[in-house]
């Protein structure tokens, strides 16, 4: 490789290490955003309260203000259930044209709003993160189209997230709209840390190859599966609590455990599987690769992320669901399928050495 197109490659690596980075403290933001409730700080999108600097103050508005957004959002679902109607989901259409909360307008809270407010300003940066990291991606088309590919389709998902987002807003904060939303920040971030692996490949940084046996390939898929799981169901503990905090009127947080029912049971429940097999996907890592590679390193990284995703859980569990872990534990669970995607596209390589 020549000089110049090295410090591309450098240059390239860099920002999308910056973006991947970004994009995890967005998602920490946002669960931030989410245990503080929030969401809808912002009652439109992209403005705040129709302005690009929101207000600090109640006086700022119009004393109708919630009328005139509650307006504004209806008029929007209207589309979005038409769209969703012409597309075939005409199931999904009637529950959201039938959402009552979607009614429920909140009062103005300074708070909210600018938390809100820096939770779309870091999604800004981000978006001009990944024009930049495609930008630096077309010296690489001729050694591996895959890494520009890669980066216009990160740009495609992080606009599609954007309007995402809008309709999360729109919708008044529908649970499901929210796990989509969370979903896609997975699926972006996955996205980036294939192409930075693919980076690292052309740079000769995973040049130590080992024969990894297949088993240890299947127990990280299985522990990826078992994982993306977990985090769907802890969205619907989350829920469920949010559900049983309103009807307490946020007091007594002691008790929203206990009342939040069967499925945080499920979901402290399902940790135990998840513990059982990264210990066995660990022991055959630690079996079957050097003690300096990439692979062991990185496995030791999720392991402990495992167990700390488990402790936060049960500082959550037993200790009234204190504000400031819950976006902790959102992190760690989206750290853990980060690693976990790394960790895959590391053995494949290895895998795919070895059959040669």
């Amino acid at each position: 490789m020549n000089q110049s197109l090295n410090k591309k490659l450098l240059s390239f690596r860099r920002v999308s290490l910056y973006t991947v980075i970004a994009v995890f403290f967005l998602i920490w933001v946002g669960g931030l955003v989410r245990s503080t409730g929030s969401g809808m700080g912002c009652p439109d999108w992209p403005m705040c309260f129709g302005q690009v600097i929101p207000p600090t103050s109640v006086d700022q508005l119009p004393d109708n203000y919630q009328e005139i957004y509650l307006e504004k959002r209806l008029a929007k679902n209207e589309r979005f259930v038409a769209s969703l109607n012409r597309i075939g989901l005409s199931d999904t259409a009637e529950k959201i044209a039938n959402d009552k909360s979607i009614l429920i307008e909140e009062e103005f809270n300074a708070t909210k709003t600018w938390i809100e407010y820096v939770n779309r300003l870091i999604g800004v940066v981000i978006g001009f993160l990944i024009i930049l990291t495609v930008w630096k991606s077309f010296p690489m088309w001729n050694v591996d189209k895959r890494i520009t590919v890669g980066a216009i389709a990160s740009l495609i998902l992080v606009l599609f997230q954007g309007w995402i987002g809008s309709l999360v807003v729109s919708t008044n904060l529908i649970p499901w709209m929210i796990t989509f939303h969370m979903m896609l920040a997975l699926l972006l971030a996955g996205l980036l840390i294939w192409i930075f692996h693919l980076s690292n490949r052309l740079m000769g940084r995973d040049s130590v190859k080992m024969d990894v046996p297949s088993k240890v390939e299947w127990l990280l898929i299985a522990g990826i599966v078992l994982m993306l799981i977990q985090i769907v169901l802890g969205t619907q503990v989350r829920e469920q609590i949010d559900a049983v905090a309103t009807s307490l009127g946020y007091m007594l947080r002691d008790t929203w455990v206990e009342e939040s029912g069967l499925i945080f049971l499920i979901h402290r429940s399902f940790s135990l599987s998840i513990l059982i097999v990264h210990v066995l996907y660990f022991i055959m890592a630690f079996k079957y690769t050097l003690r300096n590679s990439q692979i062991n390193l990185w496995s030791q990284v999720l392991m402990a992320l495992i167990l700390l995703e488990i402790a936060t859980g049960m500082g959550m569990a037993y200790f009234g669901i204190p504000a400031f872990l819950q976006p902790f534990h959102l992190l760690i669970g989206c750290l853990i399928t980060g690693v976990q995607v790394l960790l895959y596209l590391q053995i494949r390589d290895n895998r795919q050495f070895s059959l040669k």
